[in-house]
């Protein structure tokens, strides 16, 4: 199960996440940073990649035409990189779940709510 991280999530995610998420890339690493929607998604769909962002055009455009890709929308506003990270890690099983399902075309993932006291 790998990841694609769009231009919008920090490139440090690839080497943070590679013990859990092996194989995973960024946009920048595959020659994708700056290329339109249309290209990140057709490049996901043929190398089999989860495409991970926090663009609600991708999510959109997995409502009108389906998987693949499969879309991971990160719903998770100004996040920090490792506030990323934690989700993603602790979400892992999810999103093993979610990747397994043929049924499945996108998972909104956000960051627990604190309760404040």
């Amino acid at each position: 199960m790998k990841l694609l991280f769009d231009k919008n999530l920090s490139f440090r995610l690839v080497a943070a996440l590679a013990d859990i998420y092996p194989g995973s890339s960024h946009v920048r690493d595959v020659g994708l940073l700056g290329a339109d929607d249309l290209r990140v998604w057709n490049y996901a769909a043929e190398y089999d990649f989860l495409l991970a962002s926090k663009d609600t055009d991708f999510y959109e455009r997995s409502l009108v035409f389906g998987a693949p890709p499969k879309i991971i929308w990160l719903r998770i506003g100004n996040s920090t990189v490792n506030e990323t990270i934690t989700l993603l890690r602790n979400q892992y099983i999810i999103v093993r779940h979610f990747a397994d399902d043929t049924m499945a075309t996108f998972l909104p993932l956000t960051q627990p709510k604190i309760a404040a006291m």
